[in-house]
């Protein structure tokens, strides 16, 4: 039975890796994975040509491994053109150079590493559950995230998700380990302890968001110890006041970079609420339908109604039998004083993670329970709850020493079940039917490259940095899908222009620079923010024809405006 159950945990962990590296490279990158391109290469916003056009093989540099940048330097670039903490884009630099000479796309380079630290997630939840409940709630577990849906999506983005994700694991396990030495064992092993320190050290360098999972941590230890503070010593509580001071303390560098980030304009798009009570409740029906999608993701996003409703009906079911089952599994782990604990330990954990997304809803009205990537916070918490939950409803079962196939399914139906539509659900993710990339850079392509026969030229006119990356992301989709008809290659254009103080400034700039094409082009204009009735009727290109004074007038196309996330107006371009 030891041997069977460590051939199902590398089955799992198979599995799960097949997943995460399945079709890898085959969506394109979005705004979000545009900005971890630009960073982990070595390079910054401003080696992007910027009020000028040019041509694809430009933006193929600004897509290069950049040799010889530090670790430093890379720091200082994101602490001053990005809001996030510097270590992932760090990592992720070294591990492209070490990756470089294999003979894959850049782009499976740069999400390879998510997806690597995303079956190390695997490993960790097992460890977890193994620690926490028991070996076979630690293989459940890693089965559970081998094939959840929001998992390997996550470990599909090239973002520093998974690796946070890992670190909360590691993170928990500690804890759990703390608690049992504080409650069990009243001896207090060095390692758990100083483990939990510097992964929780680490992880604040690696994603914000730790914090939230470092306070709930915090608040989960304190809480109980103040709730058994009869068992506890001072030594005990100088033990646990010492680890959160060590943790807090090493905040302490990167903390004035925190705080002048929590004023950047980067972070307004998540604004805050109308004045509708139906917009206040949101929340309270987004973050149940964020864990939905940790189990059960089926096709409803941009889908047609006949497929998009049975899909939610089938997830909405589903959700309420496996419900009933995961309440009476944690009902029993909660009256076993083996479980008791742990039960107690990971459940106040999420409880008090959600509270502070409530708190960051509700008191600083910036509502990010409409991104469920978010909810990597406690997942993992998740994850392991559900694992365990599930193994206790065949964990009394009366079986035979010798079990047949319809044994196994009266014993693990509920389990079998759950892992299968999982499995299915990881299907349609690497088939691309369930989380698309926002903005929806393959779409846009599509649209404009309406008549690949014709010259190309797409313009975006950008405000903010994150502007120029949400319109690079059209541009290498543009550029990828054109190199399947080899002879676009030389005529497609790109091009950055400013639009401060208004837009009038954009075509003030059109018209003045030069283009890399002499036959005028299909101009698209990508402009966040305009209506369709904003963008004029004519425009004016400069000609790059011989004969001094001509122009090129671009006339609007009213039957091929496009709005996706942002709107893009086409224009027709003739010499006048």
């Amino acid at each position: 039975m030891k041997r069977l159950h460590y051939l199902a945990l590398v089955g799992a962990i198979a599995l799960g890796t097949a997943l995460r590296f399945w079709n890898l490279d085959a969506k394109p990158l979005w705004l979000d994975e545009v900005i971890t391109a630009i960073f982990s290469f070595g390079r910054s916003y401003y080696d992007v040509p910027l009020n000028m056009l040019f041509s694809h093989t430009v933006l193929d540099q600004v897509f290069t491994l950049k040799s010889g940048v530090s670790c430093p330097q890379i720091a200082q670039t994101v602490s001053t053109e990005s809001v996030h903490p510097p270590l992932f884009f760090c990592l992720l630099h070294g591990w492209l150079q070490w990756i470089n000479p294999f003979a894959q796309s850049w782009v499976w380079k740069l999400r390879s590493l998510p997806a690597l630290f995303g079956v190390a997630a695997i490993v960790a939840i097992y460890g977890l559950n193994r620690v926490a409940f028991s070996r076979k709630a630690g293989l459940m577990a890693a089965a559970l995230m081998g094939v959840s849906p929001f998992a390997v999506y996550l470990s599909q983005e090239a973002r520093h998700y998974t690796l946070p994700m890992l670190l909360i694991t590691l993170a928990l396990l500690g804890l759990v380990q703390m608690q049992q030495d504080l409650w069990q064992s009243r001896r207090l092993r060095p390692l758990p302890w100083l483990g939990w320190m510097l992964v929780n050290g680490i992880g604040f360098y690696i994603h914000y968001f730790f914090l939230l999972a470092f306070v709930g941590q915090v608040v989960t230890l304190v809480g109980i110890a103040v709730w058994q503070r009869s068992r506890i010593s001072r030594y005990h509580w100088g033990a646990i006041a010492l680890a959160i001071s060590g943790v807090a303390l090493s905040y302490l560098p990167w903390l004035p970079t925190l705080l002048s980030h929590t004023g950047r304009p980067e972070i307004d798009w998540l604004s805050p609420f109308q004045s509708s009570w139906l917009d206040k409740l949101a929340p309270l029906y987004q973050l149940p339908a964020a864990w939905l999608i940790m189990v059960i993701s089926f096709p409803v996003e941009n889908q047609p109604l006949w497929i998009a409703i049975p899909a939610a009906l089938l997830m909405l079911v589903f959700a309420i039998w496996l419900m009933r089952h995961v309440i009476r599994g944690l009902k029993q782990l909660w009256v076993q004083p083996e479980t008791h604990l742990a039960t107690i330990t990971l459940t106040s954990f999420i409880l008090c993670v959600l509270l502070e997304f409530l708190g960051i809803v509700y008191v600083l009205g910036k509502d990010i329970t409409v991104v469920p990537r978010y909810n990597f916070v406690y997942y993992p918490a998740v994850c392991a709850l559900l694992g365990a939950s599930l193994t206790q409803l065949s964990q009394n079962s009366s079986l035979p020493p010798r079990m047949s196939w319809p044994h196994y399914w009266s014993a693990y139906r509920v389990q079998i079940s759950v892992l299968v539509v999982g499995l299915l659900s990881c299907i349609f993710l690497g088939l691309g039917f369930i989380f698309q990339k926002p903005y929806q850079p393959q779409q846009v392509a599509q649209n404009l490259m309406l008549e690949p026969t014709k010259p190309l030229m797409v313009v975006t006119g950008y405000d903010t940095l994150l502007e120029v990356a949400l319109g690079l992301s059209f541009d290498l989709e543009v550029h990828r899908q054109s190199l399947t008809s080899p002879e676009l290659n030389q005529n497609i254009s790109f091009g950055f222009l400013s639009r401060q103080p208004t837009y009038s400034q954009l075509w003030q700039n059109l018209a003045n620079v030069q283009p890399p094409v002499s036959t005028p082009p299909n101009l698209w204009i990508v402009g966040s923010g305009l209506r369709q009735r904003e963008f004029p009727e004519q425009l004016s290109l400069p000609s790059q024809a011989k004969s001094g004074g001509e122009t090129v007038a671009c006339d609007r196309d009213e039957e091929n405006y496009h709005r996706i996330g942002v709107p893009y107006q086409l224009y027709r371009c003739a010499a006048r």
